[in-house]
């Protein structure tokens, strides 16, 4: 079976999304599918070949003749809907997933999309009705067709399903796969002997994520207790106010614990994977997320969770069992819970729970063998 997969940016432009494209095309390659990707220069640099083989997986880049905010032009991807038997999409709102629903149309063949939280996740995010404007009216002038026409859509997490019907897509169209992970290879530390317990977050420093919950926390939790950081500033739409990572930083100062917090930039691959390991705690304040891939992570490396209620939070965190739901704008009540998991014996509880927890409903094994139920459904 051949399924062609589109998305406006790929690697070495890292999101959740970008990574999710990737393995699902890779696993399928492994499984004797093929399952190029058609993507664009956006957010890389055009320098990059405009082909490569990627671990596995056919890439394909075409240039951009116009951009705007996420909506990538690239006239230049035409010539790759040739031969394909299915067209799987990533994000909603991108030329590419138009021009992918056009040509499963004009050939008959079925359209999937993946929404990666793109359908309403804009009104969690963005405040101000103008800020909503580019949305409202991209759905207004296209009629919402790319997400109505689509044979099936995919959605990650409880939270996105429920966007979903909102958004108007019937409930026989939605399937609910969330994103697969492997599982950390040895045993972390039980942290018996740690003088100073780590605080962690990992995530893109955005505002909806309210970092600064977690810094107005810290005054609050015992002094041994130190909090790291990981990501860059980046914006969440074009139209989204910058300068967050500076406010964070002045904050910290400003409530006299910028030496118990610290901010340490982007980490990828095993660099992350030392983050998770030589931290205690996962917490995460954000405001909305549709999946909320770090939370997955975190809890793969048997890290005790305390998190708002979004995402795949919601599927991962059982109060008292594998770590603690919080109320949102809430550091008191954040710094109580962390309070709760300074014992050793009851974090070590608790990762035991989490890893079982993931190993039993987000090995990517079973991930893909839902996909591949999907494409054989639409392809008999």
């Amino acid at each position: 079976m051949h399924i062609l997969r589109t998305i406006e940016t790929f690697y070495p432009y890292v999101t959740g999304p970008t990574n999710q494209a990737f393995r699902i095309s890779w696993e399928l390659e492994k499984r004797g599918f093929h399952s190029p990707i058609l993507t664009t220069y956006c957010d890389v640099s055009t320098q990059l070949p405009s082909q490569e083989n990627y671990q596995g997986v056919e890439v394909t880049r075409y240039r951009n003749q116009f951009r705007l905010m996420r909506y990538c032009m690239s006239l230049g991807m035409v010539i790759g809907f040739k031969e394909f038997d299915l067209i799987h999409s990533h994000n909603y709102r991108n030329f590419q997933a138009d021009l992918g629903v056009f040509f499963s149309q004009w050939k008959r063949k079925p359209f999937v999309l993946s929404t990666h939280g793109s359908l309403l996740g804009y009104k969690r995010y963005l405040e101000g009705k103008t800020a909503h404007l580019p949305y409202v009216l991209y759905d207004f002038l296209t009629f919402k067709f790319t997400a109505r026409r689509a044979d099936r859509i995919v959605v990650s997490s409880q939270i996105e399903h429920e966007d979903a019907l909102e958004f108007g897509i019937g409930e026989e169209k939605l399937r609910l796969i969330p994103a697969g992970i492997d599982l950390p290879q040895g045993e972390l530390s039980d942290h018996k002997k740690r003088e100073c317990l780590t605080l962690l977050f990992v995530g893109r420093i955005v505002r909806n994520r309210k970092l600064e919950i977690l810094i107005r926390a810290l005054p609050e939790i015992a002094n041994g207790v130190e909090l790291t950081i990981v990501g860059s500033e980046e914006k969440t739409s074009s139209v989204a106010r910058g300068g967050y990572l500076e406010e964070l930083i002045t904050l910290a100062r400003r409530l006299g614990v910028d030496k118990r917090v610290h901010f340490t930039g982007p980490r990828y691959g095993d660099a992350l994977i030392a983050c998770y390991c030589s931290a205690d705690i996962f917490v995460y304040a954000s405001q909305y997320e549709s999946f909320g891939q770090p939370l997955l992570e975190a809890a793969a490396a048997g890290l005790p969770v305390v998190s708002t209620p979004v995402g795949v939070a919601k599927e991962l965190v059982k109060d008292g069992e594998t770590g603690y739901v919080i109320e949102f704008d809430n550091p008191s009540m954040l710094a109580a819970r962390v309070g709760l998991l300074l014992d050793w014996q009851v974090r070590k509880k608790y990762s035991e729970q989490l890893k079982e927890l993931v190993r039993s409903n987000f090995s990517w094994d079973g991930i893909i063998n839902r996909y591949v139920q999907i494409y054989r459904d639409l392809t008999p």
